[in-house]
């Protein structure tokens, strides 16, 4: 699913990762850059002003440890922090943590807090909140999908109100990079309240983050005020406005009447649209960089037919991915055949994607016993037509435009396809979460950290588990868990290339393709700055001078 902190980890900073620079489409050449140059220059940050932008989907829970959706985590990541985070290298430096040092067994971690860290109540933020909240996950009340990193953790104590020590039973290389996953909740907010079921879902009483929740509008806008006394500087922008428009060509209209300062932009606006709006071009920026995401049909295994591997081979011969790269993307993108980011050194580089054969789709759909009878237009079995639903969020365009695509072409070989697009928080709770679908079509966020554990273990199948296709293989099993057993990144590598190798054999999912992320930025917005981790990674600095300020977005 979109959700960006589905493995927000690193193993070790000295990962380098082959990334796709980011490129300002408005910075293209020297007199271009020489005068933005200059207009950064005779701009001061200021407090004040409001930056107001646009969600496909409404956020569904604000208690980071239980929401698995991006929009969730989009306003959560305000409120709540981590000990780490990711810097704009993709390196794993200090965010409540000041510093920390690992034992030379690898067994344990000792933590120093930044000294007078507050809540915005007033209370301090001490080691007692983060035993807490590592004792909060841990209980087996708490549904988390990243429960599984933290059961790894078989002692932890404050030594003092700054300091915090964690210890594990065996070496667990991926250790220090989920503590800049883990948001850290109020001990004096939370203790005693059952996770699961509390109206601090939506109500935050307390924030350490830039920012504090002020409204919010179910299904139409979320609201953010500027914490004055954020710990990590100031915070100039005194209020952010995230509006839920499901219809990316209503967001257009919206950013081409100046009636929001940011969003994300579909191919099709980005190649053509945009060009064409001479009021976009001068008032916007846009920016392109080959995303953290992937997107994938995804299949549920514990239904018919998809629990035959050969029916999940066809369909993965009979979908051209470069199709649909060129058919929805308009080539912003790339073919994919592995869950790694192309490009990075954890790929498989043996494995590719399955040529588009809709002749091998058919002799495999044949071999499953799924024949096309005289006179039939679709395959079938015992009877029964071979036919199934795919699923996916509405509001997300080139989603809807991929599963029409394959509906198309599965029909060229006999497969019935229905699809169904759904609002996004009833998506995620009653089909996901419920196991209820027959496929669905969705994208993973992507992580520097390679460690997919929470994803394919079989072991990660339960309730609000991020394993909701039901996978299991023990190759699979044994790679991710040696993988987690040594430091050294050649041998993970070796354990990772085993499991890609297994699920390319399996199918659980067809990998589709990586698109870029293209996002539009109004020009009154400075200090964006473009790195490896995107041009959000600074997003809480980022400022309106105070003469580009006004009340109302609308000019």
């Amino acid at each position: 699913m979109d959700c960006r902190s589905v493995s927000t980890k690193l193993i070790i900073t000295v990962v380098l990762l082959a990334l796709t620079a980011c490129s300002n489409e408005q910075t293209t050449n020297t007199s271009q850059t020489t005068q933005a140059k200059a207009e950064v220059t005779s701009y001061q940050p200021a407090h004040g002003g409001r930056l107001i932008d646009a969600s496909i989907g409404d956020a569904t829970n604000l208690i980071p440890m239980i929401a698995s959706d991006a929009s969730s985590h989009e306003i959560a990541g305000q409120l709540y922090l981590s000990l780490l985070k990711y810097d704009k290298n993709l390196n794993l430096v200090g965010q409540l943590a000041e510093s920390w040092q690992i034992s030379e067994d690898k067994l344990s971690i000792i933590f120093k807090l930044k000294p007078n860290l507050r809540w915005s109540d007033g209370k301090p933020l001490t080691t007692d909140d983060l035993v807490f909240t590592l004792h909060l996950i841990q209980d087996d009340k708490t549904q988390s999908p990243y429960k599984s990193d933290y059961m790894k953790v078989v002692s932890a104590k404050a030594l003092d109100k700054r300091t915090f020590e964690v210890r594990y039973k065996e070496v667990f290389s991926p250790a220090l990079a989920t503590w800049a996953s883990l948001a850290i909740l109020p001990k004096h907010v939370f203790e005693g309240v059952n996770i699961m079921d509390t109206d601090l879902s939506r109500h935050p009483k307390a924030s350490i983050g830039p920012y504090f929740l002020k409204d919010w509008q179910t299904q139409q806008s979320i609201t953010m005020t500027a914490n004055p006394n954020y710990f990590d500087g100031d915070v100039w922008i005194d209020k952010r406005i995230t509006r839920i428009i499901p219809d990316p060509a209503t967001q257009f209209l919206e950013l081409s009447a100046g009636k929001i300062d940011m969003a994300n932009l579909t191919p099709t606006q980005y190649t053509r649209l945009f060009d064409n709006n001479q009021r976009l071009k001068h008032e916007y920026n846009r920016y392109k960089y080959l995303g953290f995401s992937y997107t994938y049909l995804g299949f549920n295994l514990t239904r018919k037919p998809f629990d035959d591997v050969r029916v999940r081979q066809a369909l993965a011969y009979a979908i051209d991915r470069q199709e649909l790269v060129d058919g929805v993307l308009l080539g912003l993108g790339e073919v994919l055949a592995t869950p790694y980011k192309p490009g990075t050194r954890w790929v498989n580089q043996n494995i590719k994607p399955r040529p588009f054969s809709l002749e091998k789709a058919q002799n495999l759909l044949t071999q499953a016993g799924w024949i096309k009878a005289d006179g039939q237009s679709f395959v079938s079995k015992d009877g029964k037509p071979l036919s199934f639903t795919i699923l996916t969020n509405n509001g997300n365009k080139k989603r809807a435009d991929t599963a029409t695509i394959i509906q198309q072409r599965l029909k060229s070989i006999g497969i019935q396809v229905n699809i169904r697009l759904v609002e996004w928080s009833a998506f995620i709770e009653n089909f996901i979460n419920k196991r209820d679908f027959d496929a669905v079509i969705l994208g993973w966020s992507l992580s520097p950290d390679p460690d997919q554990f929470n994803i394919w273990h079989s072991s990660q199948t339960g309730e609000r588990q991020f394993n909701f296709l039901s996978y299991s293989n023990p190759k699979v099993d044994k790679a991710l868990e040696q993988a987690r057993l040594t430091f050294d990144l050649d041998k993970q590598k070796q354990w990772y290339d085993i499991m890609q190798q297994e699920i390319h054999q399996d199918v659980p999912v067809v990998f589709l393709y990586a698109g870029y992320s293209l996002p539009a930025i109004h020009k009154r917005i400075k200090g964006i700055e473009v790195a490896p981790a995107g041009i959000g990674h600074n997003s809480e600095f980022w400022y309106i001078p105070k003469a580009l300020q006004k009340t109302s977005i609308t000019p």
